[in-house]
Parts: C-alpha cells; sequence; structure tokens
C-alpha cells in the first residue's frame, strides 16, 4: 500500500507539521527517513516540491541497502533480501523509486519506462553522474547494520529512557551520520517497539510494554464464527450479520 499516491501526499504532511513544530519555515531542516519501499521519503520529496525548505533527505536503510547503495554509485542493483529485526524495510526493489526515476529524467515516461524494463531483464539500471548528482542534491543514503540498530536502540534508551523501535533507531543512526553540521534534523519514527519484543529485548534486556489499549482487547473475550468453505454461506452470514440494510 506505500505506492498509494493518497498515502504519499498524506505522508507529505508529516514534514511541514514537523517544520512548524520547530519554529517555522524560515530554516531548511534535514529529515532521516527509515524506508525500504521509498514512499515515506518520496513524500518528504513532495513537501520539498510544494516549498518546504529541506536540507537534505535521509534515506535510512538496513542491510538490504539497494537505495543506500543507488546514492552512492548511481547502480540500482537487485540483491538478495535479508531478513532483519526492521522487517518492513526488508525489501530490494523499491516500489515508489520509479517517481523519483520519473523526476530525475524530466518526467520523461518513455525514459522510465526503458529504464524499468532494462531492471526488469538486468536486475540492475545505471543513472549517469548528472542525473546522480541531481539526486545527490537532496538526497543522501546510510546503510545501517543489525549489530548498529540494536547498539543504537541501546544508546537512546540510556540517554533519554525513550524505547524506540529497530526501524526508528536505523533513521536516528543515519541521521546522526549524514545530517549537515548546524542543521535541525527530524526522524521519522516509523512503529511502536512493542511490536519488536524479540528486538527490544536483545537490544536493551527487556521487550517494550504493549499500549494499555492493546493490552485490553487482548485480555477481552473472542468471539468468532466458523463456516464452511463456500461462498454462498459466507454472503449469508454477512447478510445476516449487516441486517436488512445490507
Amino acid at each position: 500500500n506505500s505506492i498509494n499516491w493518497a498515502r504519499v501526499v498524506a505522508q507529505a504532511g508529516y514534514y511541514v507539521y514537523s517544520a512548524l513544530r520547530l519554529g517555522g519555515l524560515a530554516r531548511p531542516l534535514a529529515f532521516a527517513v527509515p524506508t525500504g519501499n521509498f514512499g515515506d521519503v518520496y513524500a518528504g520529496y513532495v513537501a520539498s516540491r510544494i516549498g518546504l525548505p529541506v536540507a537534505r533527505l535521509i534515506v535510512a536503510t538496513n542491510t538490504n541497502d539497494i537505495l543506500a547503495r543507488f546514492l552512492s554509485s548511481g547502480r540500482y542493483a537487485r540483491g538478495e533480501v535479508a531478513a532483519t529485526m526492521s522487517p518492513s524495510m526488508d525489501i530490494q526493489v523499491a516500489s515508489n523509486f520509479e517517481r523519483l526515476l520519473f523526476e530525475l529524467l524530466d518526467r520523461d515516461g518513455a525514459a522510465v519506462a526503458q529504464l524499468m524494463a532494462d531492471f526488469a531483464r538486468d536486475g540492475a539500471l545505471e543513472l549517469d553522474e548528472n542525473r546522480l548528482a541531481a539526486a545527490r542534491r537532496l538526497f543522501a543514503g546510510a546503510r545501517v547494520d543489525e549489530a548498529t540498530t540494536a547498539a543504537t536502540i541501546a544508546e537512546v534508551r540510556a540517554a533519554t529512557g525513550q524505547l524506540v523501535d529497530p526501524h526508528t533507531a536505523v533513521g536516528i543512526r543515519a541521521g546522526r551520520d549524514l545530517c549537515p553540521p548546524g542543521t535541525p534534523l527530524v526522524t521519522l519514527a516509523t512503529a511502536h517497539p512493542a511490536k519488536f519484543p524479540e528486538a527490544m529485548t536483545r537490544a536493551t534486556g527487556e521487550a517494550a510494554p504493549l499500549p494499555e489499549p492493546l493490552a485490553a482487547m487482548l485480555q477481552a473475550h473472542e468471539r468468532f464464527t466458523t463456516l464452511p468453505n463456500d461462498l454462498a454461506a459466507l454472503q449469508a452470514h454477512l447478510r445476516a450479520w449487516a441486517g436488512p440494510t445490507a
């Protein structure tokens, strides 16, 4: 669902809201964004195009680093997906990347289609130095490995008392490494740490507690109905459940 344009447009609002909370739109900010599908960070690009002053968009990846490798070399090459403690970023083909290519190729849809056909055939595509330089004017990419992710979770916990999930930790580390000096930095927190008990225990020795409403739901009485594997039975059950207006 991260390729859905409505979602990208809604996410662009995060960036504007963050800037307003930090004192207005007078100074450019850097944003560190944990990403695998390039949707959330592309929303930052959209925000910049509609007028938000953005100093840098930091593309924070885990070991599935196709986006960071592209920004380093100009070569976008598919690799093997590795399972990590930040599973929402375990992606080697970013579904929103074509949108950036469209901008870098002067909105030439035919040229983008040809590049993507090359990628489908060869598992790789490459941009020339001028196009890569255009991308680097706003974007920078970082790869954060598993050990560094765990260490960052522990460091944030020790320094602030706050628990951050593995995806957010990737963004925090990448932001520390790549934020331009003197530039205010916003790191997007993209998940709740309670979703990742094993990773949190590995990093801090304790799992994050569930938010109280969710914990209460897990203790609530469970209601379910078992139906036969039959479409007509399912339809009849839904009509009966919905009532006469269905």
